[in-house]
């Protein structure tokens, strides 16, 4: 069962709050049904809680969602880095600590999916189901986010804002979505820079693979046939070290939630309701 111990934080919808985590002032939004099973969504590397915009209106028929900006990311403070996966995923344990939120489904997309592993190995018992998607227990190469961090160093986040739009999604999507694209991308260059690089960080120093097998909560893995980031044998190596994992690959690439909305949040809607 999962529960909101607080009436007047049940009364919060569609407006944004602020909780101090940890002494970090962390952005969230409260949307849905008092009453109804929490859902909460975590952000990628470069974007905000508004990621989930297409999913919102069908998740809010079903559930209380708790979508927030990673440290580091839109409105939420910017600390010194580096981050830690580890840290990322302990702000998801406080920030339901401080809205009496005792259980949760989980769903966290590339690095928050991450953090959503992280959860899974160490706090099973504040998450119901855990679907984890375009990612993965390993992402990349230490020297390519090196890289990533020396570039964004010299010349801020919308330096590689075109290389990483080819990357979140396919050609095909990017002719013919051109301004939600563009929607993306101004997401991403408003990070700050010194969060993104923190983030990074977080990103490039995490294997989680040893781990993974221990994850028992109800899983599922969403990858996109096209993800050059977290590729879909990444996920279906996750499937078979996760315990009853279940599977879906989607015609997208890396931001599958916006490039394939629709069966998306009809996969995820799916796997939560049953």
């Amino acid at each position: 069962m999962t529960h909101d111990r607080s009436p007047a934080l049940a009364q919060q919808t569609d407006s944004d709050s602020f909780a101090t985590i940890d002494g970090t002032r962390i952005r969230y939004r409260l949307d849905g049904p008092t009453g109804a099973p929490f859902l909460v969504l975590s952000n990628s590397l470069g974007t905000n809680l508004d990621m989930w915009e297409p999913q919102l209106a069908v998740f809010t028929t079903r559930f209380r969602v708790l979508r927030y900006d990673s440290r580091g990311h839109g409105l939420s403070e910017v600390t010194p880095g580096p981050y830690s996966i580890e840290r990322l995923a302990r702000d998801v344990v406080a920030l339901q600590d401080e809205l009496r939120i005792d259980r949760a489904h989980f769903c966290g997309l590339s690095m928050g999916g991450m953090a959503g592993m992280w959860l899974g190995v160490h706090a099973p018992q504040r998450i119901d189901r855990l679907v984890l998607c375009n990612t993965a227990p390993r992402i990349g190469s230490a020297e390519r986010w090196n890289s990533r961090i020396d570039a964004v160093n010299r010349g801020g986040v919308s330096g590689i804002a075109d290389a990483l739009m080819e990357v979140w999604f396919t050609p095909r999507f990017r002719d013919a979505a051109a301004d939600t694209v563009q929607r993306m991308r101004a997401m991403l260059i408003a990070s700050s820079t010194e969060g993104y690089v923190a983030s990074c960080a977080a990103v490039r120093d995490m294997d989680q693979w040893a781990a993974l097998s221990r994850i028992d909560r109800p899983t599922l893995i969403v990858t996109g046939t096209h993800d050059a980031s977290a590729p879909p044998a990444d996920g279906r190596h996750m499937a078979e070290v996760i315990p009853g994992a279940t599977l879906v690959e989607l015609d997208a690439a890396h931001i599958s939630n916006v490039e394939a909305a629709g069966r998306f949040t009809a996969e995820v809607l799916a796997f939560l309701d049953r």
